[in-house]
């Protein structure tokens, strides 16, 4: 890690294995709770990876061996009205969970424990999920009297399907890593101890692919569902053809070796 480089947080940490930057949430006692603070360094430091050429994947755990992360810091908004509680969802959104999900660098969730409210928020903000076989997800936010307020009832429905969603909000109920593998919600399963070595595995074989086609992937995919999804792919797909990584995959392709894709 370039220590030099990386600002000091109060809640996160970060750590660079070659193209691959790990970012941990760190607040263990508060089973990594949200609370502003955290939002703001999170949503720096995604900023900060944007301009970062050094980095082409990154893997978004939570310290200890409980949580991802647990919820939001409920305490900061238990007096909230109306309009204070539509700007603290508005600037979350657009600041942190609508960043990652539309980050050109691909964010891999390693869902370490509990994912509840906006810690599972935050992990199908991200582009890849894996969790850890004792991991529980959900979205409690009615037994509060409130919704999800960044991002979860248009995502999870968007992961695992209008039905599937309507009934985990509308019941707050909790699942099982194994139900989240089979729903969609995750996409692979494993022991506790083996989780960062899946994830890190999952983002070094992303790193090594072409960047600008990685993150062009990622509009597109992120505009499915909507009328102007298939026209981002077309026009995205139009593009590479005039990159340079473009070049190169084919190159190695018919040369039988393997890419190294510039970014350019």
């Amino acid at each position: 890690m370039d220590a030099h480089s990386t600002p000091s947080y109060a809640h996160i940490s970060r750590r660079d294995d070659g193209q691959v930057a790990v970012l941990t949430i760190e607040r263990p006692k508060q089973l990594n709770a949200l609370n502003g603070v955290c939002i703001e360094e999170l949503a720096a430091e995604v900023q900060r990876l944007q301009n970062d050429n050094g980095i082409r994947a990154v893997v978004l755990t939570g310290s200890g061996e409980k949580a991802f992360v647990a919820g939001a810091d409920i305490t900061e908004f238990s007096g909230f009205n109306a309009e204070q509680g539509q700007a603290l969802a508005a600037k979350g959104q657009q600041t942190l969970f609508n960043a990652i999900a539309g980050s050109r660098v691909p964010f891999v969730a390693a869902i370490n424990g509990f994912a509840l409210g906006g810690g599972l928020e935050l992990a199908l903000a991200c582009h890849v999920r894996l969790a850890c076989e004792g991991a529980l997800m959900g979205l409690p936010e009615v037994t509060l009297g409130l919704i999800p307020g960044y991002g979860g009832t248009q995502r999870l429905a968007h992961v695992i399907g209008r039905g599937r969603a309507m009934e985990m909000v509308l019941s707050a109920r909790m699942v099982g890593a194994e139900e989240a593998l089979n729903s969609g919600l995750v996409s692979q399963v494993v022991a506790a101890e083996a989780l960062m070595d899946a994830a890190m595995k999952c983002a070094a074989k992303i790193s090594r692919n072409g960047p600008i086609a990685v993150s062009e992937a990622i509009n597109a995919v992120n505009a499915s569902g909507t009328t102007e999804g298939f026209e981002v792919e077309i026009a995205a797909f139009g593009r590479l053809f005039a990159t340079e990584d473009f070049k190169e995959g084919v190159a190695a392709f018919l040369e039988k070796r393997k890419p190294s894709f510039p970014g350019k």
